[in-house]
């Protein structure tokens, strides 16, 4: 009998053992009021300075109004602020607060913590060999995802 392909679930349960652990971390150290759904939207946050809504949205795959409630939130909670773009009036732009900029420490600690803690693990030749492998299919997924998806809208537009 062939054997199911369980990719997928691999990845949802490295993510959402990470995720924990990292939020675990967080609290720990009084971020205690953060979510799961939050740490994407933070991290990129903390990696881009000053990203528009629309930037942070693609670059999380979050649905507008899903986006939308979450900024709120972390507005709300004082890890963020969104200003109107100086280059074009009609977007915002997300930067951390004071809170969020301690948030960003402790953040940075806890993923280097993490990550040693990984690496200590499985060694830093199967980690470089794990995240090379994981950048390389999702780069070649999601090229060819954008491409099916152009394909598949054509062949719509193409029907009606």
């Amino acid at each position: 009998m062939k054997r199911l392909s369980n990719i997928g679930s691999l990845l949802k349960k490295i993510y959402r053992q990470y995720n924990g652990r990292l939020l675990t971390s967080l609290q720990n150290r009084g971020f205690n009021d953060l979510r799961p759904s939050f740490l994407e939207i933070l991290v990129y946050v903390c990696e881009v300075d000053g990203p528009t809504i629309k930037e942070v949205g693609n670059a999380c795959e979050l649905k507008k109004q899903t986006m939308t409630s979450h900024l709120n939130e972390l507005q709300k909670r004082g890890y963020i602020i969104r200003k109107v773009s100086e280059h074009d009036k009609r977007e915002q732009r997300v930067f951390l607060t004071e809170y969020g900029e301690r948030f960003k420490f402790s953040l940075l600690e806890s993923i280097e913590l993490l990550d040693s803690d990984y690496t200590s693990i499985v060694g830093d030749l199967e980690m470089d060999r794990v995240n090379s492998t994981l950048e390389s299919f999702h780069q070649k997924t999601s090229t060819r995802e954008s491409d099916d998806n152009s394909k598949f809208q054509l062949n719509l537009s193409l029907d009606f």
